[in-house]
């Protein structure tokens, strides 16, 4: 039986949440509290976390930025705020996705099951539970000073390993996988978030930002994402 936590201060909410997602045979645990949820979220193994951005003590994009630190596991969000750059900021701290009050249950639920799918997919086709003898460089990309092991999700620049969100590190290795070619923002998002996914192409310069950042320790890598303007994003390797 698949396990959701759902963090949300307002109890009404959560119990509709949770005897919707029980009634689909999800077993469910109600936090209400964002001190007490970010606990429960790195000490225990959840398949997907509910997490409301506005919560007590901390907030939810606080709590997202330290799950993904230390677990890979399906986030969505759920704000009251429609204002874009509440969403962009929850996509950009590596959240799955997101949803705005009032929504509808069963939307919710139909979310949580194709996330906890697409994660499940994720984890197979990574290795994921794989033998320590299994050879982790299998597929790996390298070029300047970055390198990337799809199978164990990892990034390095030289020595140095760096720290990627799930859709960060896909985005990353599309990119890197099909060099010189010029994505557009629409095929980006498509790709990575899938043509179903609620969001917009914000969403993609929020991430290649992120990436930038994160890549950029070593200057080199600031010149491997070039921005084709009017066009797209494209992953330069000569």
């Amino acid at each position: 039986m698949k396990k959701i936590l759902i963090v949300e201060d307002d109890i009404l909410i959560a119990e509709i949440e949770r005897d919707y997602l029980e009634a689909e045979r999800f077993e469910t645990s109600i936090c209400q509290n964002g001190q007490e949820g970010l606990k429960m979220a790195l000490e225990e193994d959840y398949d997907l976390i509910i997490l409301d951005v506005m919560l007590p003590g901390i907030s939810g994009f606080s709590i997202c930025r330290e799950i993904r630190r230390e677990k890979d596991v399906a986030i969505i969000m759920v704000t009251a705020k429609k204002e874009d750059i509440d969403k962009i900021r929850g996509l950009g701290l590596g959240a799955d996705d997101y949803i705005v009050k009032p929504f509808s249950p069963g939307e919710l639920v139909a979310r949580v099951k194709a996330h906890i799918n697409i994660h499940e997919l994720l984890k197979s086709k990574n290795g994921s539970g794989l033998a320590k003898s299994y050879d982790f460089e299998k597929g790996s990309i390298q070029t300047a000073n970055l390198k990337l092991l799809p199978l164990s999700r990892q990034v390095f620049c030289g020595d140095r390993e760096v720290e990627l969100a799930n859709k960060e590190f896909e985005l990353l290795y599309f990119l890197a996988s099909n060099p010189n070619i010029v994505f557009s923002k629409d095929a980006l998002f498509d790709k990575i978030w899938g043509m179903d996914a609620m969001g917009d192409t914000a969403t993609v310069a929020v991430h290649i930002n992120r990436i930038r950042e994160k890549i950029g320790i070593d200057k080199e890598n600031l010149k491997l994402i070039e921005t084709v303007w009017g066009a797209g994003y494209r992953f330069r390797k000569k």
